[in-house]
């Protein structure tokens, strides 16, 4: 497996792929890699030619006062697990390579980010579009690899690439999980044991408001107000946001209807936080 740094070596790589007709496939990572990042190289594997991920802990979609420079890194690990999972190149630059002095361009998707995670964290999808659009624009891809636990983020891309008629198909997978449901994450490390036990509320409250929608309950207030009760039932749990959103453009709805909603939690455990979501069919 490769292990590439600098953009131009990278462009060469992959001009040479292209040349010889070969499907290429991209796993974008933030790195400190888990079973989730390592389904989506295997999807990846399976259905490209040549598997590129990129190890990268973008300072764009870091707000003030976020985990920017605590965030896990161990590119050592990352790289033997990613070539364990069938990934043929993994690009991981320096911040001045990907924003050289002087960088000035940015990419911003409306709407979609207004809510949800864009509301909590301000600059944090105009980071998240433009650090992949870069990426897109290096790799050239066939097919990008996304996990499901991130849906905003899934939902934003899906976007960006329509609106600007980039050619390649975004995959999202299903959110990998521990046994007790709760959502694997780079920043699980971060919980105490306590902290860690009380987490798979969020999970289990989110299933629970399925049970809800299924058993009739239409009115999205009642839905929100029972996850909410449910998660602070931990001790050290803060809810950041509870909401119900339609899946067309991710704005908030009333009342559900048929077809499919997206329900979606951002809680604190102590001071990590933890994002989570489950697609629900009426």
């Amino acid at each position: 497996m490769l292990l590439v740094t600098e953009i131009a070596s990278l462009k060469n790589i992959i001009k040479a792929k292209k040349q010889k007709g070969l499907t290429i496939g991209l796993v974008p990572t933030m790195g400190f890699l888990h079973e989730g990042h390592l389904s989506l190289m295997r999807a990846a594997a399976a259905e490209n030619d040549f598997v590129v991920g990129s190890i990268f802990v973008n300072p764009l979609q870091f707000g003030i006062g976020e985990d920017y420079e605590e965030y896990p890194r161990d590119l050592e690990n990352d790289t033997k697990l990613a070539k364990s999972a069938g990934c043929d190149l993994i690009f991981s630059p320096t911040v001045k390579e990907m924003y050289p002095s002087g960088y000035a361009t940015f990419i911003q998707v409306e709407r979609l980010t207004e809510g949800l995670c864009g509301a909590s964290r301000p600059g944090h999808f105009v980071g998240v579009t433009t650090v992949v659009a870069k990426l897109f624009n290096l790799v050239r891809p066939n097919r990008a690899y996304f996990g499901q636990k991130d849906a905003q983020q899934a939902f934003v891309l899906i976007k960006m690439v329509e609106d600007l008629n980039m050619n390649l198909d975004i995959v999202v997978l299903p959110t990998v999980r521990e046994p007790d449901g709760l959502a694997l994450s780079s920043r699980n490390k971060y919980l105490t044991p306590g902290q860690r036990k009380e987490a798979a509320v969020i999970y289990k409250s989110l299933k629970e408001a399925e049970s809800q929608i299924k058993k009739g309950e239409r009115k999205t207030k009642a839905i929100r107000e029972n996850i909410t009760k449910s998660i602070l039932l931990a001790k050290h749990a803060e809810v950041d946001y509870v909401e119900i959103v339609d899946c067309q453009d991710l704005s908030p709805i009333s009342t559900i209807n048929k077809g499919r909603c997206l329900i979606a939690v951002a809680a604190k455990f102590g001071k990590t936080r933890l994002i989570d979501n489950i697609l629900v069919e009426v």
